[in-house]
Protein backbone atom coordinates (compact mmCIF):
# COMPACT_ATOMS: atom_id res chain seq x y z
CA UNK A 1 0.00 0.00 0.00
CA UNK A 2 1.52 3.32 -1.03
CA UNK A 3 2.29 6.16 1.32
CA UNK A 4 -0.36 8.89 1.05
CA UNK A 5 0.65 12.53 1.39
CA UNK A 6 -2.84 13.97 1.79
CA UNK A 7 -5.19 13.67 4.70
CA UNK A 8 -8.85 12.68 4.25
CA UNK A 9 -9.83 16.33 3.70
CA UNK A 10 -7.45 16.61 0.75
CA UNK A 11 -4.94 18.82 2.58
CA UNK A 12 -1.33 18.06 1.72
CA UNK A 13 0.81 17.31 4.75
CA UNK A 14 4.27 15.90 5.26
CA UNK A 15 4.25 12.75 7.38
CA UNK A 16 7.16 12.61 9.77
CA UNK A 17 8.15 10.87 12.94
CA UNK A 18 8.07 13.56 15.63
CA UNK A 19 10.56 13.57 18.48
CA UNK A 20 8.54 13.88 21.65
CA UNK A 21 9.85 15.91 24.59
CA UNK A 22 8.89 13.13 26.96
CA UNK A 23 10.03 14.84 30.16
CA UNK A 24 8.26 18.06 29.25
CA UNK A 25 5.04 16.26 28.35
CA UNK A 26 5.09 14.21 31.55
CA UNK A 27 5.37 17.48 33.46
CA UNK A 28 2.35 18.87 31.57
CA UNK A 29 0.32 15.74 32.26
CA UNK A 30 1.28 15.84 35.92
CA UNK A 31 0.28 19.51 36.14
CA UNK A 32 -3.10 18.61 34.71
CA UNK A 33 -3.58 15.85 37.28
CA UNK A 34 -2.41 18.04 40.18
CA UNK A 35 -4.75 20.91 39.37
CA UNK A 36 -7.77 18.91 38.20
CA UNK A 37 -7.84 15.95 40.60
CA UNK A 38 -8.96 17.82 43.77
CA UNK A 39 -11.88 19.37 41.86
CA UNK A 40 -12.65 16.02 40.24
CA UNK A 41 -12.70 14.28 43.63
CA UNK A 42 -14.98 16.96 45.05
CA UNK A 43 -17.36 16.45 42.15
CA UNK A 44 -17.44 12.68 42.64
CA UNK A 45 -18.11 13.19 46.37
CA UNK A 46 -21.46 14.75 45.42
CA UNK A 47 -22.74 11.42 44.14
CA UNK A 48 -25.12 9.36 46.25
CA UNK A 49 -23.84 6.12 47.76
CA UNK A 50 -22.80 3.69 46.36
CA UNK A 51 -22.15 5.65 43.15
CA UNK A 52 -19.46 7.74 44.84
CA UNK A 53 -17.58 4.58 45.81
CA UNK A 54 -18.02 2.98 42.39
CA UNK A 55 -16.72 6.14 40.68
CA UNK A 56 -13.77 6.30 43.06
CA UNK A 57 -12.92 2.72 42.11
CA UNK A 58 -13.14 3.57 38.42
CA UNK A 59 -10.76 6.53 38.83
CA UNK A 60 -8.29 4.32 40.70
CA UNK A 61 -8.58 6.09 44.05
CA UNK A 62 -9.70 2.95 45.90
CA UNK A 63 -9.50 -0.79 45.26
CA UNK A 64 -12.42 -3.22 44.94
CA UNK A 65 -12.60 -3.55 48.73
CA UNK A 66 -12.74 0.23 49.25
CA UNK A 67 -9.18 0.64 50.48
CA UNK A 68 -7.17 3.68 49.29
CA UNK A 69 -5.19 2.94 46.15
CA UNK A 70 -2.82 4.73 43.83
CA UNK A 71 -4.21 3.27 40.63
CA UNK A 72 -3.52 4.38 37.09
CA UNK A 73 -6.00 7.17 36.39
CA UNK A 74 -5.23 7.32 32.68
CA UNK A 75 -2.93 9.44 30.55
CA UNK A 76 -4.62 12.76 31.48
CA UNK A 77 -4.10 14.19 27.99
CA UNK A 78 -7.46 15.99 28.04
CA UNK A 79 -6.87 17.93 31.29
CA UNK A 80 -3.43 18.93 30.04
CA UNK A 81 -4.98 20.27 26.83
CA UNK A 82 -7.65 22.25 28.70
CA UNK A 83 -5.05 24.00 30.86
CA UNK A 84 -2.84 24.78 27.88
CA UNK A 85 -5.77 26.21 25.96
CA UNK A 86 -6.43 28.66 28.81
CA UNK A 87 -2.84 29.83 28.37
CA UNK A 88 -3.44 30.30 24.63
CA UNK A 89 -6.02 32.90 25.67
CA UNK A 90 -3.42 34.60 27.87
CA UNK A 91 -4.90 33.30 31.13
CA UNK A 92 -3.42 31.32 33.98
CA UNK A 93 -3.78 27.53 33.58
CA UNK A 94 -6.09 27.45 36.60
CA UNK A 95 -8.77 29.19 34.49
CA UNK A 96 -9.03 25.98 32.49
CA UNK A 97 -9.53 23.68 35.50
CA UNK A 98 -13.36 23.57 35.39
CA UNK A 99 -13.15 22.72 31.69
CA UNK A 100 -10.51 20.08 32.35
CA UNK A 101 -12.69 18.45 35.00
CA UNK A 102 -15.85 18.61 32.86
CA UNK A 103 -14.11 17.01 29.89
CA UNK A 104 -12.59 14.34 32.12
CA UNK A 105 -16.01 13.53 33.57
CA UNK A 106 -17.48 13.10 30.08
CA UNK A 107 -14.51 11.00 29.00
CA UNK A 108 -14.96 8.65 31.94
CA UNK A 109 -18.73 8.50 31.41
CA UNK A 110 -17.92 7.13 27.97
CA UNK A 111 -15.36 4.64 29.30
CA UNK A 112 -17.80 3.18 31.83
CA UNK A 113 -20.42 2.63 29.16
CA UNK A 114 -17.97 1.50 26.47
CA UNK A 115 -16.45 -1.16 28.73
CA UNK A 116 -19.89 -2.61 29.36
CA UNK A 117 -21.00 -2.48 25.71
CA UNK A 118 -17.72 -3.95 24.47
CA UNK A 119 -17.56 -6.60 27.21
CA UNK A 120 -14.09 -5.40 28.27
CA UNK A 121 -13.10 -6.95 31.57
CA UNK A 122 -9.87 -5.00 32.08
CA UNK A 123 -9.02 -1.30 32.03
CA UNK A 124 -5.81 0.22 33.36
CA UNK A 125 -4.68 -3.21 34.57
CA UNK A 126 -7.75 -3.70 36.82
CA UNK A 127 -11.18 -5.27 36.48
CA UNK A 128 -13.66 -2.86 34.92
CA UNK A 129 -16.51 -1.37 36.93
CA UNK A 130 -19.22 -3.55 35.40
CA UNK A 131 -17.16 -6.66 36.24
CA UNK A 132 -16.71 -5.63 39.89
CA UNK A 133 -19.92 -3.72 40.68
CA UNK A 134 -22.28 -4.95 37.98
CA UNK A 135 -23.72 -3.51 34.74
CA UNK A 136 -26.37 -1.40 36.49
CA UNK A 137 -23.79 0.54 38.48
CA UNK A 138 -21.64 1.07 35.40
CA UNK A 139 -24.61 2.63 33.61
CA UNK A 140 -25.76 4.76 36.55
CA UNK A 141 -22.32 6.08 37.44
CA UNK A 142 -21.61 6.89 33.82
CA UNK A 143 -24.85 8.86 33.60
CA UNK A 144 -24.04 10.65 36.85
CA UNK A 145 -20.58 11.70 35.64
CA UNK A 146 -22.12 13.15 32.47
CA UNK A 147 -24.58 15.20 34.57
CA UNK A 148 -21.78 16.40 36.84
CA UNK A 149 -19.83 17.73 33.87
CA UNK A 150 -22.56 20.21 33.02
CA UNK A 151 -22.95 21.22 36.68
CA UNK A 152 -19.25 21.98 37.06
CA UNK A 153 -19.30 24.40 34.13
CA UNK A 154 -22.68 26.05 34.68
CA UNK A 155 -21.97 26.74 38.35
CA UNK A 156 -19.39 29.28 37.18
CA UNK A 157 -22.35 31.46 36.17
CA UNK A 158 -20.54 33.30 33.38
CA UNK A 159 -21.25 33.86 29.71
CA UNK A 160 -18.03 31.99 28.95
CA UNK A 161 -19.25 29.01 30.98
CA UNK A 162 -22.40 28.88 28.85
CA UNK A 163 -20.32 28.90 25.67
CA UNK A 164 -18.09 26.16 27.06
CA UNK A 165 -21.10 24.04 28.03
CA UNK A 166 -22.54 24.26 24.52
CA UNK A 167 -19.25 23.06 23.07
CA UNK A 168 -19.04 20.21 25.58
CA UNK A 169 -22.59 18.99 24.96
CA UNK A 170 -22.04 19.09 21.20
CA UNK A 171 -18.83 17.09 21.60
CA UNK A 172 -20.62 14.57 23.82
CA UNK A 173 -23.36 14.03 21.27
CA UNK A 174 -20.72 13.40 18.59
CA UNK A 175 -18.90 11.01 20.94
CA UNK A 176 -22.11 9.02 21.38
CA UNK A 177 -22.66 9.06 17.61
CA UNK A 178 -19.18 7.59 17.21
CA UNK A 179 -19.81 4.81 19.70
CA UNK A 180 -23.04 3.91 17.93
CA UNK A 181 -21.21 3.80 14.60
CA UNK A 182 -18.44 1.66 16.12
CA UNK A 183 -20.93 -0.91 17.38
CA UNK A 184 -22.85 -1.00 14.10
CA UNK A 185 -19.65 -1.64 12.13
CA UNK A 186 -18.71 -4.75 14.11
CA UNK A 187 -21.17 -6.95 12.20
CA UNK A 188 -20.71 -5.38 8.78
CA UNK A 189 -18.50 -7.17 6.31
CA UNK A 190 -17.06 -3.96 4.86
CA UNK A 191 -16.54 -0.44 6.17
CA UNK A 192 -14.83 2.23 4.09
CA UNK A 193 -11.80 4.16 5.29
CA UNK A 194 -13.88 7.35 5.12
CA UNK A 195 -16.55 5.80 7.36
CA UNK A 196 -13.94 4.62 9.82
CA UNK A 197 -12.33 8.07 10.00
CA UNK A 198 -15.74 9.68 10.50
CA UNK A 199 -16.50 7.27 13.34
CA UNK A 200 -13.14 7.84 15.02
CA UNK A 201 -13.44 11.59 14.52
CA UNK A 202 -16.70 11.45 16.45
CA UNK A 203 -15.65 8.93 19.07
CA UNK A 204 -12.23 10.36 19.91
CA UNK A 205 -11.62 13.54 17.95
CA UNK A 206 -14.67 15.48 19.15
CA UNK A 207 -13.85 15.35 22.86
CA UNK A 208 -10.16 16.07 22.34
CA UNK A 209 -11.22 19.01 20.16
CA UNK A 210 -13.35 20.27 23.03
CA UNK A 211 -10.50 19.79 25.52
CA UNK A 212 -8.18 21.79 23.29
CA UNK A 213 -10.57 24.77 23.17
CA UNK A 214 -12.55 24.75 26.42
CA UNK A 215 -9.90 26.47 28.54
CA UNK A 216 -9.55 29.20 25.94
CA UNK A 217 -13.33 29.69 25.87
CA UNK A 218 -13.43 29.97 29.67
CA UNK A 219 -10.60 32.49 29.34
CA UNK A 220 -12.61 34.70 27.00
CA UNK A 221 -11.20 33.67 23.61
CA UNK A 222 -13.33 34.43 20.57
CA UNK A 223 -15.03 31.74 18.49
CA UNK A 224 -12.44 31.90 15.71
CA UNK A 225 -9.65 31.08 18.16
CA UNK A 226 -11.72 28.34 19.80
CA UNK A 227 -12.68 26.82 16.45
CA UNK A 228 -9.04 26.74 15.33
CA UNK A 229 -7.95 25.09 18.57
CA UNK A 230 -10.73 22.57 18.03
CA UNK A 231 -9.24 21.71 14.63
CA UNK A 232 -5.91 21.06 16.34
CA UNK A 233 -7.63 18.84 18.93
CA UNK A 234 -9.76 17.04 16.37
CA UNK A 235 -6.82 15.98 14.22
CA UNK A 236 -4.80 15.18 17.33
CA UNK A 237 -7.70 12.93 18.33
CA UNK A 238 -7.54 11.11 15.01
CA UNK A 239 -3.78 10.64 15.45
CA UNK A 240 -4.38 9.43 19.00
CA UNK A 241 -7.01 6.94 17.84
CA UNK A 242 -4.84 5.64 15.01
CA UNK A 243 -2.15 4.79 17.55
CA UNK A 244 -4.78 3.22 19.82
CA UNK A 245 -5.94 1.11 16.87
CA UNK A 246 -2.39 -0.18 16.47
CA UNK A 247 -2.25 -0.94 20.19
CA UNK A 248 -5.64 -2.63 19.99
CA UNK A 249 -4.15 -5.32 17.75
CA UNK A 250 -0.41 -5.39 18.39
CA UNK A 251 -0.08 -3.71 21.80
CA UNK A 252 1.63 -5.40 24.71
CA UNK A 253 -1.06 -6.37 27.26
CA UNK A 254 1.30 -5.36 30.07
CA UNK A 255 1.34 -1.83 28.64
CA UNK A 256 -2.28 -1.55 27.46
CA UNK A 257 -4.01 -3.34 30.32
CA UNK A 258 -6.14 -5.25 27.79
CA UNK A 259 -6.11 -8.75 26.31
CA UNK A 260 -3.93 -9.69 23.37
CA UNK A 261 -5.57 -8.94 20.01
CA UNK A 262 -8.18 -6.92 21.92
CA UNK A 263 -9.87 -5.24 18.95
CA UNK A 264 -9.88 -8.44 16.89
CA UNK A 265 -11.67 -10.26 19.70
CA UNK A 266 -14.40 -7.60 19.52
CA UNK A 267 -14.57 -7.73 15.70
CA UNK A 268 -13.86 -4.00 15.54
CA UNK A 269 -13.50 -2.40 12.12
CA UNK A 270 -10.55 -0.29 13.22
CA UNK A 271 -8.27 1.57 10.83
CA UNK A 272 -5.70 -1.23 10.31
CA UNK A 273 -8.50 -3.68 9.46
CA UNK A 274 -10.34 -1.30 7.14
CA UNK A 275 -7.15 -0.18 5.39
CA UNK A 276 -6.08 -3.79 4.88
CA UNK A 277 -9.45 -4.72 3.38
CA UNK A 278 -9.25 -1.70 1.08
CA UNK A 279 -5.74 -2.52 -0.13
CA UNK A 280 -6.49 -5.36 -2.54
CA UNK A 281 -4.15 -8.27 -3.16
CA UNK A 282 -3.98 -11.84 -1.89
CA UNK A 283 -3.62 -11.07 1.84
CA UNK A 284 -6.46 -8.57 1.68
CA UNK A 285 -8.75 -11.07 -0.06
CA UNK A 286 -7.92 -13.85 2.42
CA UNK A 287 -8.61 -11.47 5.30
CA UNK A 288 -11.93 -10.45 3.75
CA UNK A 289 -13.05 -14.06 3.53
CA UNK A 290 -12.11 -14.75 7.14
CA UNK A 291 -13.81 -11.63 8.49
CA UNK A 292 -16.94 -12.27 6.42
CA UNK A 293 -17.18 -15.69 8.04
CA UNK A 294 -16.45 -14.20 11.47
CA UNK A 295 -19.32 -11.71 11.10
CA UNK A 296 -21.79 -14.60 10.80
CA UNK A 297 -20.57 -16.38 13.93
CA UNK A 298 -22.38 -16.12 17.24
CA UNK A 299 -20.63 -14.62 20.25
CA UNK A 300 -20.24 -18.10 21.72
CA UNK A 301 -18.63 -19.46 18.55
CA UNK A 302 -16.29 -16.49 18.34
CA UNK A 303 -15.32 -16.86 22.00
CA UNK A 304 -13.94 -20.34 21.19
CA UNK A 305 -11.21 -18.88 18.94
CA UNK A 306 -7.68 -19.62 20.12
CA UNK A 307 -4.63 -17.33 20.07
CA UNK A 308 -3.37 -18.74 16.77
CA UNK A 309 -6.57 -17.75 14.97
CA UNK A 310 -6.32 -14.14 16.13
CA UNK A 311 -2.59 -14.08 15.36
CA UNK A 312 -3.32 -15.28 11.82
CA UNK A 313 -5.76 -12.43 11.28
CA UNK A 314 -3.28 -9.90 12.63
CA UNK A 315 -0.62 -11.28 10.28
CA UNK A 316 -2.91 -10.89 7.27
CA UNK A 317 -3.70 -7.30 8.26
CA UNK A 318 0.01 -6.57 8.42
CA UNK A 319 0.76 -8.32 5.13
CA UNK A 320 -1.98 -6.32 3.39
CA UNK A 321 -0.42 -3.07 4.61
CA UNK A 322 -2.99 -2.09 7.23
CA UNK A 323 -0.43 -1.65 9.99
CA UNK A 324 1.89 0.56 7.96
CA UNK A 325 -0.97 2.63 6.55
CA UNK A 326 -2.36 3.33 10.01
CA UNK A 327 1.05 4.33 11.32
CA UNK A 328 1.38 6.78 8.43
CA UNK A 329 -2.16 8.06 9.04
CA UNK A 330 -1.24 8.88 12.64
CA UNK A 331 1.62 10.99 11.34
CA UNK A 332 -0.56 12.69 8.71
CA UNK A 333 -3.16 13.64 11.29
CA UNK A 334 -0.39 14.84 13.60
CA UNK A 335 0.96 17.13 10.87
CA UNK A 336 -2.51 18.56 10.20
CA UNK A 337 -3.01 19.24 13.91
CA UNK A 338 0.30 21.12 14.17
CA UNK A 339 -0.52 23.18 11.07
CA UNK A 340 -3.70 24.47 12.76
CA UNK A 341 -1.63 26.03 15.55
CA UNK A 342 -0.03 28.39 13.05
CA UNK A 343 -3.39 30.13 12.68
CA UNK A 344 -3.61 31.21 16.34
CA UNK A 345 -1.56 33.91 18.08
CA UNK A 346 -0.02 32.51 21.25
CA UNK A 347 3.19 32.62 23.23
CA UNK A 348 5.99 30.55 21.73
CA UNK A 349 6.30 28.47 24.90
CA UNK A 350 2.60 27.54 24.84
CA UNK A 351 2.80 26.56 21.18
CA UNK A 352 5.88 24.45 21.87
CA UNK A 353 4.02 22.63 24.63
CA UNK A 354 1.02 21.92 22.39
CA UNK A 355 3.40 20.58 19.74
CA UNK A 356 5.22 18.44 22.32
CA UNK A 357 1.92 16.98 23.53
CA UNK A 358 0.94 16.10 19.97
CA UNK A 359 4.36 14.53 19.37
CA UNK A 360 3.98 12.41 22.49
CA UNK A 361 0.58 11.09 21.35
CA UNK A 362 1.99 9.85 18.05
CA UNK A 363 5.23 8.31 19.27
CA UNK A 364 3.91 6.73 22.50
CA UNK A 365 4.59 3.03 22.77
CA UNK A 366 2.99 0.88 20.10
Amino acid sequence: MSTITQNHQGETVTPATPAADTAGVIALLERGRTLATPVLRAAVDRLASPMDTVAAYHFGWIDAEGRPAAGDGGKAVRPALALLSAEVAGQAPEVGVPGAVAVELVHNFSLLHDDLMDGDEQRRHRDTVWKVHGPAQAILVGDALFALAGEILLELGTVEAGRATRRLTSATRKLIDGQAQDISYEHRERVTVAECLEMEGNKTGALLACAASIGAVLGGADDRTADTLERYGYHLGLAFQAVDDLLGIWGDPDATGKQTWSDLRQRKKSLPVVAALDAGGEASERLARLLAADAKKTEAEFADFDEEEFAARAELIEQAGGRDWTSQEARRQHATAIAALDQVDMEDQVRAQLVALADFVVVRER
